[in-house]
């Protein structure tokens, strides 16, 4: 791709081109100490940044972060890389999507400035050992179950923000207690960066959209949407008027009990905000729901009690 002239900065004792804004070519870089020149270069210039992390693969749900983004900040930058800290062993770090270059024309198409792709290396030097240790929100639900996951999404994060100090950064309300751990980390350890936290983007048939979705036949593309159709449940019976926590949760167990070939790992109620379960339905609530069908593991919420 053609790289268009702009705001120059010097990394290293060389000058290195900083595309403006204005233009619709998508810089990609792989360095971290370029991309982070790159962004203090257009703060230093005035400009705000947006900031959207991604492992890749991009669906319409991470373009819609990146809409946001454009919409609120003067400059957007996209992180594409597939993080292997917070893979457990056994999953599926091998079979994640990968497809740069659709990606990159994604994304100039929407007039994203900039996207930082490093290699693992990058990241990850051979002498690597310090970790972020989130705490409480990080225990139960995912971390239950994959328990060295938001370790690693914490590191990962931080060090991310440490390359792309953006003024804001967006994440998609799908991962709900990846945005908790999240909100807690840039609390605690006092980076200067507002988190935003946006829709989740369905598609036609109700499942939130998610670069694993690909990897679905059609009939458990069937099978995944009970989910979607559980939690919708949640909601139908308390505007109904149920407010135990208990009636909904068995009910939405029973629905998805009647799925074959859909394996239930946690189905919990939360207190908005949270990730303690409720008893009684007093105000927001978030309904979580996490399974399997077949090979791919799928997670996925809605508010209730608003």
């Amino acid at each position: 791709m053609a790289q268009h002239v702009g705001i120059e900065f010097v990394v290293k004792k060389r000058t290195v081109p900083v595309p403006s804004p204005e233009t619709l070519t998508t810089h990609l870089l792989k360095s971290a100490d370029e991309t982070r020149a790159a962004v203090n270069a257009a703060k230093s210039a005035g400009d705000s940044v947006g900031f959207v992390p991604t492992m890749g693969a991009l669906h319409q749900g991470h373009l819609s972060l990146v809409e946001a983004s454009l919409a609120e900040c003067d400059r957007t930058v996209v992180s594409i890389f597939i993080n292997p800290t917070q893979f457990g062993k056994g999953e599926d770090l091998d079979q994640y999507p990968r497809s740069l270059d659709q990606d990159m024309r994604q994304l100039e198409s929407l007039g994203c400035w900039l996207v930082f792709a490093p290699e693992k290396e990058e990241m990850y030097a051979e002498n690597f050992e310090t970790f972020v240790e989130v705490g409480n929100v990080a225990i139960p639900l995912e971390g239950a179950m994959r328990p060295t996951h938001f370790r690693g999404v914490a590191t990962v994060v931080l060090k991310l923000l440490q390359i792309v100090p953006a003024d804001r950064i967006y994440f998609g309300q799908k991962d709900y207690q990846q945005t908790l751990v999240v909100k807690k980390l840039v609390q605690d350890l006092n980076v200067p960066t507002e988190i935003r936290i946006m829709p989740i983007i369905r598609e036609a048939d109700g499942i939130a959209m998610s670069s694993r979705n690909t990897n679905l036949s059609l009939s458990e593309r069937g099978i995944a949407c009970s989910l979607w159709q559980a939690l919708q449940l949640a909601e139908k019976l308390w505007h109904a008027g149920e407010k135990n926590a208990e009636t909904i949760l068995q009910a939405m167990k029973k629905t998805l009990a009647l799925v074959e070939g859909l394996e239930v790992e946690y189905i919990a109620l939360l207190q908005q905000g949270t990730v303690h379960e409720v008893t009684t339905i007093e105000g927001p609530t978030v309904a979580v729901i996490a399974a399997r069908v077949g090979q791919t593991r799928l997670i996925d919420n809605h508010v209730i009690g608003y």
